[in-house]
């Protein structure tokens, strides 16, 4: 601690200890201009008054806000009336609330991917990586992806990205209600309404295996995976006691038989 001209100065590492900063934190602040010190020693040390702590001490409240050091620079020092510094006050609470959501959502994420590591047999980070993508899709089903093995998912991987999977994921949802929705409606499937749905029901599986019938067994084994979820194991007989049979007979009226050998229709 130095005393010129009846004002008391402190070297960095003082007002460092001082204010419970690093060091480097008062020398990274200087070198950006944020805080300057106002006074040197005559041995051409700089010195920090107690203005400048008291700027300092501004700086770190405004950073705890969340404001970044740019701001505190350049645009903080420009608000001259309370409803200026108020506005600035809300744009910085209104990114605060936006980050929150995110942090929220990643929490969720690694929650469920954490889960879903804990159930799959073998460390497999590209499942991983296909689980994560999937939760940033609100899919669902993202659960479903540690049960296909390494050919099929090398499959949905080359075959679909995020729009076209979203896309994917929607239409299957939206089929899925609306077969339930005739069942309990009392249409039978070899109604005009039922028979519509498996129209688009297969229209979807051709999409998704693009022709691909070796594709159909793995997609055939959904809904009856150890460890599945219950409510969708449930929910999934309940759809296929409807959309079995509707299948069966809109492909026997359209003589398919995508089990034969060679079929690619």
């Amino acid at each position: 601690m130095e005393s010129k001209n009846h004002e008391t100065y402190f070297t960095v590492g003082e007002a460092a200890k001082k204010m419970g900063v690093s060091v480097r934190t008062l020398q990274y602040y200087h070198k950006i201009g944020l805080l300057p010190p106002s006074g040197s020693s005559e041995g051409g040390r700089r010195l920090y008054s107690y203005r400048d702590l008291v700027q300092l001490h501004q700086i770190l409240s405004l950073k705890h806000l969340g404001f970044s050091l740019q701001d505190i620079k350049e645009r903080l020092p420009l608000l001259d009336t309370p409803e200026q510094v108020a506005q600035a006050l809300e744009q910085q609470a209104q990114a605060t609330r936006a980050k929150i959501q995110e942090l929220s959502s990643t929490l969720k994420d690694l929650e469920a991917l954490r889960a879903e590591v804990l159930q799959m047999q073998s460390v497999d980070f590209k499942k991983y990586a296909d689980i994560i993508v999937n939760l940033q899709m609100d899919n669902d089903y993202y659960w479903l992806i540690k049960h296909f093995d390494s050919q099929t998912m090398d499959y949905i991987r080359s075959r679909f990205d995020s729009d076209s999977g979203t896309a994917m994921i929607q239409t299957f949802t939206r089929l899925q209600e609306q077969a339930l929705r005739l069942q309990q409606e009392g249409f039978p499937p070899d109604s005009p309404k039922g028979q519509e749905l498996a129209q688009s029901f297969w229209q979807m599986i051709m999409e998704f295996t693009d022709g691909n019938m070796e594709l159909l067994p793995k997609l055939i084994e959904l809904g009856s995976f150890n460890g599945a979820d219950p409510a969708w194991q449930q929910k999934q007989q309940q759809v296929n006691q409807y959309l079995a049979p509707a299948l069966e007979i809109y492909l026997k009226n359209q003589g398919l038989n995508p089990f034969a050998e060679g079929e690619t229709k």
